[in-house]
């Protein structure tokens, strides 16, 4: 609870590499009342470790997908029927934000109440395609040129190469360091765009107005489709910082450079030196252990959903009959290959 209101977070699962970081951070939280943890994949090794934390966590609650079937992303919006609590804030972070500023969930909990004006607040994210536009006008990162706002944006959003230079640019210099306060840019609104929802807040009594229902793609419909309808705007805290891991289109380059690596040893450092954390840690370290132990077998149990056949579009197969040394020079279309580097400081 936090002044009156519950306080729920939630998280579309998933992927326990991420989420081994991520769970602490909401489990350890004073003021979190649930933990729903959205079961959305077929994979009966996440589906077994979510299991596991939750025996030992009763804040987590495990939420099965209304409809009996996952599709990836396309799955995602039946869950929002359930958020629509009164006197309640939602905070859905993605299973891949994988560091949060200490008590930012206090701290987002707090500017969600206190800016009942917009639809959404969501805190700067690190690999945010709208987030790292910000912090470039605002003079906090200094890029090779100027890059536009978009959502989509072909070097901020879907470049790889880009992200692992964005990651080791706040690992090195701000994360480390632990002065990541130097990147804080205020209060910033925003109106009738796209953005991608990493870390988000809303009202339990906003989202009872349409009982949740979540037409189509749920990022497009949250983050401008309504609030444009209902004439309301959404608004970062760049006052708070949390660290989004991957979208689709960078997550290969990242793995190759060992990213998400850097951010476990910094989360276990934090963890190790707090008595509650490093409780809720080691128990999670022990769901992956026992998961790990098992994970042939959990791998062949049956899906508890219905799949749905991916189709594949004529784009995909195009993309198929090119040769190999083909499709990477696509890829490296917009990247620190072609031109160097991205980030000048």
């Amino acid at each position: 609870m936090y002044k009156d209101y519950k306080v729920v977070v939630n998280t579309a699962a998933g992927r326990r590499r991420y989420m081994q970081y991520l769970i602490p951070y909401v489990v350890s939280s004073e003021i979190v009342d649930r933990y729903d943890i959205w079961i959305n994949t077929h994979n009966g090794a996440d589906i077994e470790f979510f299991k596991q934390v939750a025996k030992k966590h009763p804040v987590i609650n495990l939420v099965w997908q209304p409809d009996g079937v996952v599709n990836g992303n396309k799955s995602i919006n039946a869950f929002y029927k359930s958020c629509v609590e009164q006197k309640t804030v939602y905070f859905k972070l993605d299973d891949d934000i994988v560091w949060m500023e200490p008590e930012l969930i206090e701290k987002m909990v707090k500017f969600r109440i206190e800016n009942p004006q917009y639809f959404l607040v969501s805190p700067l994210v690190i690999n945010n395609s709208l987030s790292t536009y910000l912090l470039q006008v605002d003079g906090k990162l200094k890029l090779d040129k100027y890059y536009e706002a978009g959502c989509s944006h072909p070097v901020l959003w879907k470049s790889g190469y880009f992200a692992e230079e964005l990651h080791s640019w706040f690992i090195e210099k701000y994360l480390k360091a632990r002065q990541w306060e130097k990147l804080y840019l205020g209060k910033k609104e925003m109106g009738m765009t796209r953005f991608s929802i990493n870390s988000i807040l809303w009202f339990g009594d906003e989202m009872k107005i349409f009982s949740g229902i979540v037409p189509g793609d749920d990022e497009d419909f949250l983050s401008c489709i309504y609030p444009t309808l209902r004439g309301m705007s959404n608004a970062w805290n760049g006052d708070a910082l949390v660290a989004h891991f991957a979208f689709f289109t960078q997550r290969e380059q990242l793995d190759k450079c060992h990213i998400l690596d850097k951010y476990g040893e910094v989360c276990r450092q934090y963890f190790t030196a707090d008595k509650k954390l490093n409780e809720v840690y080691d128990n999670v370290q022990a769901a992956m252990e026992h998961v790990q132990m098992h994970e042939t077998e959990l791998l062949q149990a049956k899906s508890p959903y219905k799949s749905v056949p991916q189709k594949k579009t004529l784009r995909m197969k195009v993309k198929e009959c090119l040769p190999k040394s083909v499709q990477e020079l696509l890829l490296i279309r917009y990247d620190m290959k072609r031109h160097g580097g991205f980030i000048i400081e």
